[in-house]
């Protein structure tokens, strides 16, 4: 037999043995993928977002298959999302409560100085490296419009005082312009949730009115009746949402209005429409 033939043999043989023990140990160290993980992704938007904690989908997917996760954590896909992954893991859907950003700015163009003319890029980012840009407040909204150009599901767009404004039924709660903001300035929060410090500036009282005629000062007032509810962390309001009750708030002892609600006439509206309280009957 030639030396060739035996090459050939000797190949094949090793071949046919290696096929082989690639397939018993394919056997026996395979690990079954729960079928439940594919059924979820599939229920999911896709979107790949990370607002649901996760990378993306595929692995909040494999996290409620079986790690027992929330099936409630998509924002994107809300209800119709939530139901679909109930009815594939066999368990109570539940309510979404839909959460949208917000701005804790309202230092418009008008309302906010400049410390200087500003020439350069406009996006956030850099001007927020570049001494801030013009804006003379260190803590407020520069206007460059970051937050519109990452949000996929055109929940924002700039409005005609240089600040952003948010579309809460198309907001999806994904958080991108959370993480796009240089400044920190949009928070996630119930869509019902309205009272709020619109303001992020820790300056000290003299500079927060020199450069922002709608910034928290920092008086205090507001903190001393809210019965520990809001408490003074640098010279800024900070409110516990689960504790604060605004009707004990003096809303009109803030000169500058920093504190209050996002629709106030809506809320004054809810207060008119509200029964007046029973009677009670006479000793």
């Amino acid at each position: 037999m030639s030396a060739l033939a035996l090459s050939l043999m000797a190949m094949g043989g090793l071949g046919a043995f290696f096929a082989a023990a690639l397939a018993i140990a394919d056997k026996k160290l395979r690990v079954e993928e729960d079928p439940r993980i594919g059924m979820v992704n599939d229920a999911l938007p896709g979107a790949n977002c990370g607002a649901c904690g996760y990378a993306g989908c595929a692995g909040y997917a494999e996290a409620v298959a079986t790690e027992d996760e929330s099936i409630t954590k998509c924002p994107v896909g809300g209800q119709d999302v939530i139901d679909d992954v109930a009815l594939i893991m066999g368990v109570e859907a539940g309510a979404a409560v839909k959460h949208v950003v917000r701005l804790m700015c309202r230092g418009t163009a008008s309302l906010a100085r400049d410390k200087a003319a500003y020439e350069g890029p406009t996006n956030c980012a850099v001007q927020d490296l570049v001494s801030g840009g013009g804006k003379a407040c260190q803590w407020g909204c520069l206007g460059g419009g970051d937050c519109v150009d990452v949000c996929d599901f055109g929940a924002l767009e700039m409005g005609p005082d240089g600040l952003p404004v948010v579309f809460d039924d198309l907001c999806t709660a994904c958080s991108a312009c959370v993480t796009a903001c240089p400044r920190d300035l949009f928070e996630l929060h119930p869509v019902d949730r309205e009272f709020f410090v619109f303001c992020k500036s820790h300056d000290d009282p003299k500079t927060a009115k020199a450069v922002c005629d709608v910034s928290c000062t920092g008086c205090g007032i507001c903190a001393r009746k809210s019965e520990g509810a809001i408490t003074m962390m640098d010279s800024l309001a900070v409110i516990d949402h689960a504790a604060v009750d605004p009707g004990i708030i003096p809303l009109e002892k803030c000169k500058s209005g920093a504190i209050g609600w996002l629709h106030p006439d809506k809320h004054q509206l809810a207060e008119l429409v509200q029964p007046a309280p029973e009677a009670k009957p006479e000793d």
